[in-house]
Order: structure tokens, then sequence, then C-alpha cells
């Protein structure tokens, strides 16, 4: 397979895998793929950490790093330099008191409100990390990147990307001087737009060429990676695919609700970051769609609430907890309806190797 993605990245396959996890990163850069590590929920030690071990398990081979860095932050930001103390003393106790009626309501006793059990790390500080390892890619996942992340990227030969969900994102991005777009459609997981993929990524090739633009949303099959090609991109951006591989940071008892979802047990909801993301339809979710419910905090108060108490309800879902099992949600695409047995990462990337080839061969076989 080639195309220009895989001359640029260095890789047999135009098949980007993002993932929080370095197992499934170094899995898929191994099979020939491109595995991104989603950085932006480590501290910079963390992070650290997690690259060290992928340089030393790829053999070499490219991966690169994804890390959010926010183009609009909140009036309810106390300052540039506020700790998780400052920042979790910002969330109204309305927001916090309702986040322990939703547990209550299942029978989940409250997740604690101690500012260590979640921080928001300076991404200058991630990109320092980032930048003293052999990366191939930097990519940003919200909105425009900021300057220093171009001129950095730039700098050290690195390409910078940054996701998309409108053709005009897509333009503004180019603009700015990113040199990969990932367009990705409303059947992806986590934060999405409106627009679906087989329209969105025509719409942004054509806007933004000669830079190569990967298709994302929804893509969890070699067939759809071939289809994505004769859309005219350049490869694909997947995320949700690698959620039931066992090497995945899956929760164990979410792993099982996915495996048992179809793609209609997805919904868009703030409830989680306080931007639309795509996650698994639980309780949880449908609690914050209520009408008397409080609305989401912008990025990243809504965050400071919610992960402490989903990452409470992931253990005792584990331990076998009924209420924290029905609470129990994560980010996935409606490409989850396709996603029914575990396989390892490397088998699927193998997979859709070979689906893709015989979907080629299908439409091949078309053409007189």
């Amino acid at each position: 397979m080639k195309t220009a993605i895989c001359d640029l990245l260095g890789v047999d396959l135009p098949l980007l895998a993002f993932s929080h996890c370095r197992d499934v990163v170094a899995e898929v850069s191994l099979a020939g793929g491109f595995g991104v590590l989603g950085g932006s929920m480590f501290t910079p030690e963390q992070l650290e950490a997690e690259l060290a071990w992928i340089d030393a398990h790829v053999g070499g081979r490219p991966y690169g790093v994804d890390i959010i860095v926010p183009e609009r932050v909140s009036a309810m930001q106390p300052g540039a330099h506020a700790d998780a103390s400052d920042l979790l003393a910002a969330v109204p106790e309305e927001h916090r008191a309702y986040v322990d009626e939703i547990l209550a309501a299942h029978g989940v006793p409250p997740a604690g409100r101690s500012a260590d059990a979640w921080s928001v790390p300076s991404p200058d500080d991630l990109l320092d990390v980032a930048f003293s390892h052999p990366i191939k890619l930097i990519a940003n996942a919200l909105g425009v990147p900021p300057a220093v992340m171009l001129e950095r990227g730039h700098a050290a030969g690195v390409p910078v990307a940054a996701l998309v969900g409108a053709r005009e994102h897509a333009i503004r991005q180019v603009e700015a001087g990113v040199d990969i777009i990932v367009a990705q459609g409303t059947e992806a997981g986590g934060h999405c737009g409106e627009v679906t993929t087989m329209v969105l990524i025509p719409e942004v090739v054509a806007a933004v060429a000669p830079v190569p633009v990967l298709a994302a949303g929804g893509i969890v099959t070699g067939a759809q990676m071939a289809a994505s090609i004769a859309l005219g991109a350049a490869g694909v951006w997947t995320g949700s695919v690698w959620l039931t591989t066992p090497e995945a940071e899956t929760a164990p008892y979410t792993r099982e609700k996915l495996l048992r979802a179809t793609s209609r047990d997805t919904v868009r909801s703030k409830g989680r970051t306080g931007k639309p993301s795509r996650q698994l339809r639980s309780p949880w979710t449908d609690a914050w769609a209520q009408p008397d419910a409080p609305q989401p905090l912008p990025m990243p108060f809504q965050t400071l609430i919610s992960e402490p108490a989903l990452r409470h309800v992931d253990a005792l879902a584990a331990a076998g907890d009924a209420g924290a099992q029905e609470l129990a949600t994560y980010w996935v695409g409606q490409g989850v309806g396709l996603m029914n047995e575990v396989k390892s990462t490397r088998d699927v990337v193998y997979e859709m190797a070979s689906d893709y080839a015989d979907a080629a061969a299908r439409v091949a076989a078309t053409i007189d």
C-alpha cells in the first residue's frame, strides 16, 4: 500500500491508531501502521515514562503523540499558573452535588473531591517531553494548534496534525501551517462535530489539496479504509477499534459493554468533558441530558468532576457492583456495532490490511 501519508510518516499501511495505551501504540507501529499516544491525561513525568517505554519496544518504528490544547480557554480559568486545587475550587457546588446525586441514584458512593484525583497538566510541559523523544508526528485534537507547537514541530522536522469536523475548520488549520488534516466525522468516538464521515472527507480533501487528509469517524474495517482512500483521503485515523483489544486501557466491564453494543448505543454528550464527545450511552450520559440538569461546565472543569467519578465507577463495575455497571461508559464511535469480539491489536491491523485488499479488488473488478 502506497499513499502520501505512507511516504510522509515512513509506514507500510496508511493506518494511524490513536490510543491512550502505550501497548496499542507499539503493537500498531510494529505491525506496519502508525501508533499515536494520547498524552493529554498524563503528567509530564508519566508521559516521559510512557514514551521511554515505547522507544524501547518499537524497534525504531515510527509513532506520534496527540496532545489536547484547546483553542479557547474558559473565562472560569483562575489563571495561567493555576494548579489542580485552584481549578477544582472554581467548580460550582451545584455540579459537584449533581455528580454525587447521579452516583447515589445507582447505589454508588461518592468518588471524593481531592485535587489529587485528577490533574490538568500544562500543554507546554507535555510538548517539552514529547519533543525530547524521536516522535514522527505531533497532533492537536481541539482547534488550531498553538504557534509553539507548529514552530517546534517544523523546526524538528515533525509533521503537525490537527483534527477538524468541518470544511471551514480545515481551511483555517492549513492557513495556520498544519501539515496533516484529520477530518473526523460525527460517527467518531470522543470529540466530534455533526457532519458525517462520508460527506466530510471529500469536502475537506477538495478544500485543502494538496495537504494530506486522514479520514476518521466510525472506521473499524479495511473496507472502510479503502472507501476513505476512494474519497481522496491519504489514510485513516482510528481510535474506537482498539478499545476491545486486550492491550487497550478499557476498563474490563466497559469492554464487555462495548462488545455487546450496537451502532445506536452511542450518544454525543457534553457530560464528560464540557465539549460534545461521542460515548457509550448510559445513565451517566442520560443524566446530563435531563431538563433540570445543570449545564455541563466548559473544558477542563467538567473533566474535573467527571473523570474521578467515572474512574471510581470503573473500579466498582469491575468488582461486580451492579449500579456502577449500569453507569459505566467510555468514548466510542458508532463503529462499535462492528466490534463484536476480542482480537489482539496486531490481528486487528492484519485483518484491516487484508480486508482493504479485498475491498480494493472488488472495486477494481468493476472497471472494464
